[in-house]
């Protein structure tokens, strides 16, 4: 099977979490906005999410195609792609339940998510940043004084209760959601660098991950490369100086 990529050109966003899946296996993938193809390009990309004939049409990028010798498949929300992709790529367990387990996890992970995203568009997505400073700074706050320890403190009992060693989410190995974990910190340590500047202190089995998940050789070899696009101030993690606070932690 061949796996395409759609998602919007020049942002790590939302697709960044399926892409470190990828890039974590070894496994081949299309990014479909980069292509000059035909079928490929940004006309690809709607063309494909807005097809009126499309039996089971996705909202909204990050979707994945699948082609099967049987046929094609879109999947979409990133929770969905990575339940479906994690057996796969080798990155959950085995068991229903494990598989259930990280699957809550990343669902957790995508409200995290959200609630990043709404700290610079708390009004509405449609409105520019510069449209909704004041309240942005209002919900920045709240972000970085009481969500951010209340999130990171239940994946760090996560941690600490795992019942097997490796200091994974899951069981005894890396997992999809640890990979989303590590994004998430990645992210938050660019968009406001002093307050996650006791971060690691605070939840050091958190960091932990971060750290494991940087040093997984496929994973180092991604990050090194051009692949990689930069965070900017046009994704979910945003650095606005003004956004900033001292640590909570």
């Amino acid at each position: 099977m061949t796996f395409e990529l759609f998602y919007w050109p020049g942002l790590q966003g939302r697709g960044e979490f399926v892409r470190l899946a990828f890039e974590a296996a070894g496994t081949p993938y299309v990014e479909i906005v980069q292509g000059d193809e035909p079928g490929q390009g940004m006309d690809g990309l709607l063309h494909t999410m807005d097809d009126p004939a499309c039996m089971d049409p996705p909202f909204a990028p990050p979707f994945l195609r699948i082609r099967h010798a049987s046929g094609d498949e879109l999947i979409g929300q990133t929770a969905n792609i990575l339940a479906y992709l994690g057996p796969l790529l080798g990155l959950v367990g085995e068991t229903p339940r494990a598989r259930r387990w990280v699957n809550q996890l990343q669902l957790t992970i995508a409200d995290l998510v959200a609630e990043v995203h709404d700290g610079h568009h708390p009004i509405a997505s449609r409105l520019y940043y510069s449209n909704q400073k004041a309240e942005a700074r209002k919900r920045t706050a709240d972000l970085i004084d009481y969500r951010l320890p209340k999130f990171f403190g239940y994946f760090e009992r996560v941690l600490a209760n795992n019942p097997q060693a490796g200091g994974w989410l899951s069981e005894g190995a890396m997992s999809y959601a640890d990979l989303s974990l590590f994004q998430v910190i990645e992210g938050l340590r660019y968009a406001f660098p002093r307050a996650m500047s006791g971060f690691a202190k605070a939840f050091p089995r958190c960091q932990a991950v971060r750290d494991a998940v940087a040093g997984e050789p496929l994973v180092a070899a991604y990050l090194a490369s051009s692949r990689r696009i930069p965070f900017n101030t046009t994704g979910i993690f945003r650095h606005y100086k003004e956004l900033d606070r001292a640590s909570p932690f």
